[in-house]
C-alpha cells in the first residue's frame, strides 16, 4: 500500500479520494491554485502545495507543476481524479520517469481509447457493436461528405479526441453538413489541439447507459453492472443511477458481455466506464465510447454493490489483484444521483459564482452527499460549475427517489446559486418517476424550458422586505415591532403600511406592508395581497408560512446595498430601498440610459477592447468575459465615445456590474439652436 497519495484535483472528487485514502492510512497531498488556497480541499489534506494560479492550465492542467509537488512532498503515487490530467498520457509518463506510481490504467490504453476513430476500432474487431458510421482517417471534406450521404441524416459529426458535446455537431440537412463539418473542426482543434473527426448516425429518443468495470494487473476484469445516464444537458448528465430501470434481460446481457469483451480486448488494468447507447426499444446497444478513469456518478455503483471504488483504483495501482470474482459481485437496491452545478436554469443555466454563506448536509436516511464545499467557501468561474452530488439510496426505486427528493429539499448552500430547484423539479416529474428516460428527457418534460415558481419569488419580494425592515429595527422585546422608522403603528389603533421598493435587474417593484396581528399582509406591484406568518429561524433565514400555500424558507445574505435571496438553490440578488430612495435614484440615473454596459451574469474579464476617449459603432466587442468554461463578449448598445471602463483584465465582476461607460447623449436642451439663414426670393 502506499504511503502518500497527491491527489492532482480539486473540491468534491479531493475530497472524496481524501476520505478513502485517510481510511486506508494514506497521508494525503493536496494542490491548490491562488483562487483555492483556502479551499475544503486544502483544509482537509495533511499537506498542501500551490502549484499556480488560478487559471487551470497553468496550475491543474500543468502536469510540470503536478509533478514538482509530487516530488516535493515525497508522494507514493498521484491520482488524477476525473477531469483535468485524468486521462493525460503525458502525465502518466513523467509519473513514471520519477517513479511516481499512477492510480489509472496504462499510458498506451488512455491512448487508444482516447481516440473515438481508434476506440470503435478496437470495438469492431472485439465483437461489440457500434453505430453505424464512418471512422475512418481520410478527413478531406469531399470524402466526409460522401460517407455522410451513405449514411444518411440525422447525423452527428464527432471530435475524435473531444467529449463533454465539444466538437459535436448534429446535422439534419446534408446542405448544411459543410458549415457544421468547419465549426466541429474548429471547436475540436480549441479544446483538444485533435481537429480530426467521425460520423454517427444520429439514433433518436436513445438511452445513454454505462458499464463500470473493474480490472487489475494480474490478468482479472470484472463488470460492477450498469448505470442509466439519460437525463442530460447539452451531452452533460444531469441524474444518474444504478440499476438502470425498464431494461430487458437479455438487453442488460448484452450490454454487459460488450463491456466485459471490450476491456478483456485492452487488458484493462483498472476502473473505467464503458458507454453505450440504446435506441427506444431496440435490443441492441451500441458502444459509445470508454472513459479510462473514475466516473462522476461512481457513488451510485458504491452504494448498490457496497463497494469503495477508489479503494478499489487505489488497491489495484498498488498491485493487488482484485478482491472479488465477477460471480461475488451483485447488486441490491438502488441508488439515483442529482449534480448540483452553480448554475441559474431559469435564465439559460447562465453561471452562478460567490461565497456560500451558509452551508448544510441533509442529515437524512438514505441520503449521501458527496461536496467539495462549506460555509465560507468561494465559487469562482475558472473552474467547472458543480460544487456537489446528492445521492438517494433504497430498497427500491420508488424509494431511492423519495429519499433524493428530500435530500435535494434539505440541502442547502445559500449566497450562491444552483440547479437545486431544476433537480426538484425532474425527481417530481412523472416520466422520470416512471422511469421512461431519454436524453430528450429536459426537453420533453419541459418543452418550454424550466421556469421558477413564480410564487417562489414572489415570496422572497416579502422575505426581502421583511428583513428590510427588522434589520433597521433597533434591538428590542419585540423582533418585528421595535423603534424604527418603519414602526407599525398598530397600538395607535389603526394599521400602517411600510412602503418599499424591491428592484432585480432592473425591474423594479412598489411593495406595501401591513401586520394585522401575527398575520403580515404584503403586497407586490399589482398581485393580490399575500398574508402570511413569519418565523425567524436566524438574524439571516426567515421561515414564511402562508395561510394557503406550502411554508418556504429563505435564507438571506448582504451584498453591497443588495440582498442575496435564496430559496431551494435559486438565488435572486435584490435591492430593497424606501420610496423616498427609490425616487432619487431615478432622479440620478436619468439620462444614463443606452450608456452603460453591464456585466449580464457573473465572471472574470478576459478581454478589454476598448479605452476612454475611442469611438465605437453599434455591436462592437467591448469588453469579453468568461465564467465557468462559456465565453461570452459584450458589446456597444449604440455608436458613441468611451467615457470610463469600469473593469480590469482577470477581475471577477458580479452580474450588473457596470464594465463600461459611454458618453451620455446630447438632450434637446443641450443641442444649439441653428442659426438663423437669410433666403433670397
Amino acid at each position: 500500500m502506499f504511503e502518500s497519495i497527491l491527489i492532482a484535483n480539486r473540491g468534491e472528487i479531493a475530497c472524496r479520494i481524501a476520505r478513502t485514502s485517510r481510511r486506508l492510512g494514506i497521508r494525503v497531498i493536496a494542490v491548490y491554485s491562488d483562487t483555492d488556497r483556502g479551499a475544503r480541499h486544502v483544509r482537509e489534506a495533511d499537506v498542501a502545495v500551490r502549484i499556480g494560479p488560478a487559471d487551470a492550465t497553468r496550475s491543474y492542467l500543468d502536469a510540470d507543476a503536478i509533478i514538482r509537488a509530487a516530488l516535493e512532498t515525497g508522494a507514493s503515487a498521484i491520482h488524477p481524479g476525473y477531469g483535468f490530467l485524468s486521462e493525460s498520457t503525458q502525465l502518466v509518463s513523467r509519473c513514471a520517469e520519477h517513479g511516481i506510481a499512477w492510480i489509472g490504467p496504462r499510458g498506451d490504453v488512455i491512448e487508444r481509447m482516447g481516440s473515438k476513430i481508434e476506440s470503435k476500432r478496437i470495438a469492431v474487431d472485439a465483437g461489440v457493436p457500434c453505430v453505424p458510421g464512418y471512422h475512418g482517417d481520410n478527413q478531406k471534406l469531399e470524402h466526409l461528405l460522401e460517407q455522410a450521404r451513405a449514411i444518411g441524416a440525422p447525423l452527428l459529426i464527432k471530435a475524435s479526441a473531444g467529449g463533454g458535446g465539444k466538437g459535436m455537431r448534429r446535422v439534419d440537412d446534408l446542405d448544411d453538413f459543410a458549415a457544421q463539418l468547419s465549426m466541429a473542426k474548429q471547436e475540436a482543434l480549441r479544446a483538444f489541439g485533435d481537429d480530426r473527426v467521425l460520423i454517427e448516425k444520429l439514433i433518436l429518443r436513445p438511452r445513454h447507459l454505462e458499464v463500470q468495470l473493474a480490472g487489475d494487473r494480474h490478468g482479472n476484469l470484472v463488470h460492477l453492472f450498469e448505470r442509466e445516464c439519460s437525463i442530460q444537458r447539452n451531452y452533460q448528465k444531469v441524474f444518474e443511477e444504478a440499476p438502470a430501470p425498464h431494461l430487458a434481460p437479455a438487453v442488460r446481457e448484452k450490454l454487459l458481455d460488450a463491456a466485459t469483451k471490450l476491456g478483456n480486448a485492452i487488458g484493462y488494468d483498472s476502473l473505467g466506464t464503458v458507454e453505450f447507447v440504446l435506441a427506444e426499444d431496440a435490443d441492441t446497444p451500441y458502444f459509445l465510447e470508454m472513459n479510462t478513469r473514475l466516473q462522476v456518478e461512481h457513488p451510485v455503483t458504491e452504494m448498490v454493490t457496497g463497494l469503495d471504488l477508489v479503494e478499489l483504483q487505489i488497491r489495484i495501482a498498488a498491485g493487488e489483484p482484485l478482491p472479488m470474482q465477477q460471480d461475488a459481485v451483485a447488486v441490491t437496491g438502488w441508488a439515483i444521483e442529482a449534480r448540483i452545478n452553480c448554475e441559474d436554469p431559469a435564465h439559460g443555466h447562465r453561471p452562478e459564482f460567490g461565497t456560500v454563506a451558509r452551508y448544510s448536509e441533509p442529515a437524512l436516511a438514505g441520503v449521501r452527499v458527496d461536496s467539495g464545499i462549506e460555509s465560507g467557501s468561494e465559487i469562482a468561474p475558472h473552474y467547472d460549475s458543480m460544487i456537489a452530488k446528492v445521492i438517494g439510496y433504497g430498497a427500491t426505486r420508488a424509494q431511492a427517489v423519495e429519499r433524493l427528493r428530500a435530500g435535494l429539499g434539505a440541502f442547502e448552500a445559500a449566497g450562491i446559486g444552483t440547479n437545486q430547484s431544476l433537480l426538484c423539479a425532474i425527481a417530481d416529474h412523472s416520466l422520470f418517476r416512471a422511469g421512461r428516460l431519454t436524453t430528450g428527457f429536459l426537453a420533453e418534460a419541459f418543452p418550454g424550458g424550466w421556469h421558477d415558481d413564480p410564487a417562489d419569488f414572489r415570496y422572497a419580494v416579502c422575505a426581502a422586505v421583511l428583513h428590510r425592515l427588522a434589520a433597521r429595527a433597533a434591538p428590542g422585546a419585540d423582533y418585528w415591532q421595535r423603534q424604527s422608522g418603519h414602526r407599525f403603528m398598530a397600538a395607535a389603533g389603526r394599521r400602517a403600511a411600510a412602503r418599499m421598493r424591491v428592484a432585480l435587474d432592473g425591474d423594479e417593484q412598489p411593495v406595501s406592508v401591513e401586520r394585522d396581528g401575527e398575520l403580515w399582509l404584503v403586497k407586490a406591484g399589482d398581485e393580490a395581497v399575500l398574508d402570511l406568518q413569519v418565523r425567524a429561524l436566524a438574524d439571516d433565514q426567515l421561515l414564511l408560512l402562508p395561510r394557503h400555500g406550502v411554508p418556504r424558507r429563505y435564507t438571506l445574505t448582504a451584498d453591497g446595498a443588495h440582498l442575496f435571496v435564496n430559496h431551494v438553490g435559486t438565488r435572486w440578488r435584490v435591492q430593497v430601498v424606501s420610496e423616498v430612495e427609490a425616487l432619487a435614484r431615478v432622479a440620478a440615473q436619468a439620462g444614463v440610459q443606452g450608456s452603460e454596459v453591464a456585466s449580464e451574469m457573473p465572471g472574470a474579464v478576459t478581454e478589454i477592447h476598448v479605452a476612454p476617449g475611442d469611438q465605437v459603432a453599434a455591436g462592437d466587442v467591448l469588453v469579453v468575459m468568461e465564467a465557468m468554461k462559456l465565453i461570452f463578449p459584450l458589446v456597444a448598445p449604440r455608436d458613441g465615445t468611451i467615457a470610463v471602463v469600469r473593469c480590469a483584465l482577470n477581475e471577477i465582476v458580479p452580474r450588473g456590474h457596470v464594465l463600461v461607460q459611454l458618453e451620455q447623449l446630447a438632450t434637446p436642451a443641450d443641442i444649439p439652436a441653428p442659426a438663423a439663414e437669410s433666403i433670397d426670393k
